[in-house]
């Protein structure tokens, strides 16, 4: 059961030495970041089409899967909307969105229920879910619901890894992931994980961000997933495998998932890495082949619903 939303302080923090401990893996400096994520982006022309989209009549026991870009993705069910980790910004501080969303906020149908996997500003993006039409229940991690509070929300529910919340006869659960949850220097009280959705017999999990760890075997046992979306960019160096997947991994963590469908994200919107921005999807294709696992694989395009 999901646990009452109360404020925690958060505890104290050491000031970094230097902009290298801005970041877990400690391998950045100022001009290798403004070099990679800035100046390459800001040369890159954006790309990509906002779509109308064409929302498909969906039967009891279908879901419909839009993939909105970056790790934002609708998911519809016959009677029930949900996003998770919605973001349809433009620029992220300094960082460019090299790639629109696949549709536009305001195209969006009501929505019924908002999935936030961590603090992170490329996850919980506030201006987004500002402008979002009063989702009715937003869910995060614990130590998150604070930066929910003013930003429309009829309710907020905070979660410890494995709890769940259900509303009528669908059931989410916060599911353990390798990252990390700061959105300040200071607040490293704040929770992260991913989600599995649970509705009409159905069952699809969003991995939040994630290194690979073993805890997807775990997944994979308690709650096994039909549709494993699951994040394959900002990879290179090899330093950030602490806290993210390229490909190569995604396909070990779909094994041990047990999933019947990877949908990849977290690639090709903002440059997060040193990966040319069409590598993860082209590896991923690569690999799915040489395993033979093709058919599994659903590469989505931006604004498009896939059925389920």
């Amino acid at each position: 059961m999901a646990k009452p939303n109360t404020q925690r302080p958060a505890p104290r923090r050491r000031l970094p030495k230097s902009f290298k401990d801005l970041t877990p893996s400690k391998h950045f400096n100022p001009r290798t970041f403004f070099h990679e994520m800035v100046w390459k982006a800001l040369l890159t022309r954006r790309t990509g089409q906002h779509k109308e989209p064409v929302f498909p009549k969906l039967k009891f026991g279908e879901v419909a899967i839009t993939w909105i870009g970056h790790a934002s993705f609708l998911i519809q069910f016959t009677d029930l909307n949900v996003l998770v980790d919605p973001n349809f910004a433009n620029w992220l501080f300094l960082l460019k969105r090299v790639k629109r969303s696949g549709l536009k906020l305001e195209h969006l149908p009501p929505i019924d229920l908002v999935l936030l996997t961590h603090a992170h500003f490329d996850h919980f993006h506030k201006p987004t879910l500002r402008r979002l039409p009063r989702p009715k229940i937003g869910v995060m991690p614990r130590g998150v619901g604070d930066l929910a509070w003013n930003l429309g929300f009829e309710r907020v529910i905070e979660l410890e890894r494995w709890e769940s919340f259900s509303g009528g006869d669908w059931k989410v659960t916060l599911t353990p992931s390798k990252h990390w949850g700061a959105r300040t220097l200071r607040d490293a009280h704040r929770g992260y994980g991913g989600f599995v959705l649970e509705h009409q017999g159905r069952r699809i999990y969003h991995a939040g961000d994630s290194a690979y760890f073993h805890g997807f075997k775990e997944i994979g046992r308690r709650l096994p997933p039909e549709i494993a979306l699951l994040p394959i960019g900002a990879y290179h160096p090899a330093s950030f495998r602490r806290v993210h997947m390229g490909p190569d991994q995604a396909i070990k963590a779909f094994k041990d998932l047990g999933a019947n469908w990877l949908v990849p994200m977290h690639y090709g919107t903002f440059k997060l890495s040193f990966e040319d921005m069409d590598e993860p999807p082209r590896w991923l294709r690569e690999l799915a082949e040489e395993e033979g696992l093709t058919p599994k694989v659903k590469i989505l395009e931006e604004g498009v619903p896939e059925v389920f």
